[in-house]
């Protein structure tokens, strides 16, 4: 049986919040609107002849739920096996965005974004909508749109 939370969509003016997650060595952050769920991904079924970046699938109370490896979909090696998933809607489909650890909820002020670093990895960039500054290391803001629109991408390829 999976465990999941359910995220709360509360957003206040000149503000916006984030779901936080790590993939890698790297801190993200999902708008918090584009986020369901968080659960831990059981009997991932293989999917043959698939892109590489989708794991498998997986029955989720019911739906069928589409699990996206992001380390593969970032270029960053396998980490081992899935702990933690986020649930995501995207055009009437779900996804189950596979990550390695879940952080808090952040609420960032939207004066404090600042652009993609010019050093940042092209392929990271074109999913990155920006980077906020904490106080240890960098917070990349992920387009979840963007990222599921590579895997499409990447299908007819």
């Amino acid at each position: 049986m999976s465990q999941h939370v359910v995220i709360k969509q509360d957003v206040s003016p000149g503000g916006s919040q984030f779901v936080t997650v790590r993939i890698g060595p790297q801190l993200f952050g999902l708008p918090i609107e584009a986020v369901q769920e968080v659960f831990v991904p059981d009997h991932i079924t293989h999917v043959p002849l698939c892109i590489p970046q989708i794991e498998g699938v997986l029955n989720l109370r019911g739906r069928i739920v589409t699990m996206v490896n992001m380390r593969r979909l970032l270029g960053l090696p396998d980490g081992g096996r899935a702990s933690m998933a986020v649930g995501i809607e995207h055009k009437g489909e779900s996804y189950g965005l596979i990550i390695d650890t879940m952080g808090e909820v952040m609420m960032l002020d939207n004066a404090s974004r600042e652009a993609n670093p010019t050093n940042l990895d092209p392929q990271w960039a074109g999913l990155a909508t920006g980077v906020h500054r904490l106080p240890s290391e960098l917070l990349l803001v992920l387009d979840v749109e963007l990222a599921l629109a590579r895997l499409t991408t990447d299908r007819a390829a």
